[in-house]
């Protein structure tokens, strides 16, 4: 078997909202940064999951293609050595003269798929729609998505028409390319649930392999679906389907610490967002990892189960945890060490796609709009991107080389604080599904802290306490305990006998071998400053007082540190005018770039009447 590739991705969504589309590239800014290519391939993947999405080649007529914007940044890809997994649809319905419900959206797919294999016959590995499952949920289910649907009627029908849509795509591409392999992706998870809720349960179970089904031909009579579907009018489709299917080459399995689900009749134990229904019964849904003790078997589990269903070559084709920077790198480290475990017992699993590595925009809204930016490998939050410490991560898991020590400590999934509710007994246990391993425990040197100002200290103790980041507080010298990094909370490092106006971190760090511990040494030094420079007018916050945003300023400042930043950082709140906006609750920026910024904004203001 060959060796685990590492693949990556690019949060790339283009659905549709009413009238109004969403694109993940433009809020990123990635259609405005050709040299984010660069930097992708710099991180030495095999493979990048990359859109040429339909709806920004041919948005008003078929027979109207530009592919300008895509020539420049597949060749350069190509150039590189890295290859492309082309998606076409990727959680969107289509350019306006089509959608999920339209009876043409199959052939009108295949053509521009065809068109795109002509324009790229280089390109070997396809995605024609991703997730149509999900897609369908969201846009016809649940009518978050455009055509914003909330019959299982139009459900059914969208995810035919994507499975459809994709067979027939795959058929018109392999006639330019018969070497073309398809790539189905589909997010997977498990429900849980209690007695009262087993028939949704056992339902969602059988739901969730719709689309592979699908594709392999397997929804014929005598399939639990096949009789559902039919009475929505769809059975002559999917005798369509199971006389000409169009297996997976690679099963793409994107599993999220939020897939695996619990459902549990008994609503009062949980808030009111959580309830929901199937019109006949009511039911909170939540996160399995919040309620199940033990907890469910995870992505290691849904892998097994696949491989077992299918045995076909599998690939994970997301990993991302819009977490903190320690909590994005024990995730991403489980996924790569769960699948060399899956390969040991003979899966056969091809690779481990590190998704979001520009971040994403707008997912705790759905991407209804607004919504926090979650920073990913690269961090673009300022505009431009900032390498995090997922990017050394990311090439130890490949070298097998040392590990950023905060990864191997198990992340909060496994670890008691994860329960949100009251823990309910997991059914009989799975052997077949049992859950990783425990990650091996490996000594993690702490932080030093030095001084304890009272209005940060004990926010920075919580905060590291909250993270698994081992934190001592102590002075600097030789009898403190070795340290990967220093905190220093001992007063405004800028000298002068009155306060800052706005807390303020000052972390002296040294990175290697010689922890800092000596006075002696003159380690790296980052700042990190809450200080509202859109707001000029604001009085300073009295030095008894503790504004709200030191929590903030303390999460962003860790997430920094664990990146090995330096310089000054400046805390910005909200979106702060940025157009598009970018609605996360800080933003921590360099220096320079906030005194630019605030002397753009004060020689735009209006010359004051005398």
């Amino acid at each position: 078997m060959r060796e685990l590739e590492l693949w990556g991705g690019l949060e790339c969504t283009v659905n549709r909202i009413g009238d109004h589309y969403v694109d993940q590239f433009a809020l990123l800014g990635h259609r405005d940064r050709p040299e984010d290519i660069d930097l992708i391939a710099d991180l030495g993947i095999s493979a990048l999951r990359y859109p040429i999405h339909w709806e920004s080649v041919a948005p008003e007529r078929p027979e109207s293609r530009d592919y300008g914007w895509y020539d420049q940044r597949l060749e350069r890809l190509r150039a590189r050595g890295v290859g492309v997994i082309a998606g076409l649809v990727h959680h969107g319905s289509g350019p306006r003269y089509t959608d999920l419900l339209d009876e043409h959206f199959p052939a009108l797919l295949a053509d521009y798929a065809r068109a795109t294999a002509e324009r790229y016959p280089w390109i070997d590995d396809w995605t024609p729609v991703n997730e149509p499952l999900t897609t369908a949920r969201f846009a016809a289910l649940y009518g978050h998505w455009y055509p914003h649907r909330v019959e299982e009627r139009d459900f059914w029908r969208a995810l035919v028409n994507q499975v459809d849509g994709t067979a027939r795509a795959m058929a018109a591409i392999r006639s330019v390319s018969p070497r073309a392999r398809l790539i189905q992706t589909e997010d997977l998870g498990r429900s849980f649930g209690t007695v009262a809720t087993r028939d949704q349960v056992a339902f969602d179970n059988v739901r969730r392999w719709a689309t592979w089904d699908l594709l392999c031909g397997r929804v014929v009579p005598g399939h639990p679906l096949h009789a559902r579907l039919s009475d929505f009018g769809l059975a002559a489709r999917l005798d369509a389907l199971a006389a000409a299917p169009c297996p997976p080459d690679v099963i793409g399995v994107n599993h999220y610490l939020t897939s695996d689900r619990f459902l549990d009749h008994r609503v009062a134990r949980y808030p009111a967002h959580t309830h929901g229904g199937n019109g006949r019964q009511r039911y909170a849904d939540v996160e399995a990892v919040r309620a199940l003790q033990p907890g469910a078997p995870g992505l290691v589990g849904v892998l097994r189960e696949t491989w077992a269903r299918y045995r076909l070559p599998l690939a994970v084709t997301e990993v991302h945890n819009g977490c903190t920077r320690e909590e994005q790198m024990r995730w991403m480290a489980e996924a790569w060490d769960g699948a060399v475990a899956l390969r040991a017992e003979g899966v056969d699993l091809r690779a481990v796609t590190c998704w979001s590595l520009l971040g994403s925009q707008g997912w705790n809204t759905l991407l209804t709009g607004g919504g926090w930016y979650e920073p990913g490998v690269y961090d673009v939050s300022s505009g431009v991107p900032r390498a995090t410490a997922m990017v050394p991560l990311l090439r130890a898991l490949v070298s097998g080389s040392a590990r950023d020590p905060l990864a191997h400590v198990p992340g909060w999934w496994r670890r008691s604080e994860r329960l949100a509710y009251a823990a309910v007994p997991r059914p009989a246990p799975m052997s077949a599904q049992r859950p990783y391993q425990e990650v091996a425990r490996v000594a993690v040197p702490p932080l030093l802290v030095l001084g304890r100002d009272d209005a940060l200290a004990p926010h920075l103790a919580a905060a590291c306490a909250q993270r698994a980041i081992p934190m001592v507080f102590g002075e600097r010298d030789d009898d403190s305990p070795e340290a990967w990094a220093v905190v220093d909370l001992k007063g405004d490092p800028r000298g002068g006998d009155s306060p800052p106006t706005r807390p303020r971190l000052r972390i002296e760090a040294s990175w290697g071998d010689e922890p800092p511990r000596s006075r002696r040494r003159t380690p790296a030094t980052l700042v990190a400053v809450a200080d509202d420079l859109f707001a000029p007018d604001r009085p300073p916050t009295p030095r008894a007082a503790t504004p709200t945003y030191v929590p903030d300023l303390i999460r962003a400042a860790l997430d920094l540190l664990i990146d090995r930043a330096t310089g000054e950082w400046h805390l910005r709140h909200g979106d702060a005018g940025r157009e598009p906006p970018v609605r996360n609750l800080l933003l921590l920026r360099p220096l320079e770039q906030a005194l630019a910024e605030q002397a753009s904004a004060a020689a735009a203001l209006p010359a004051r009447a005398a």
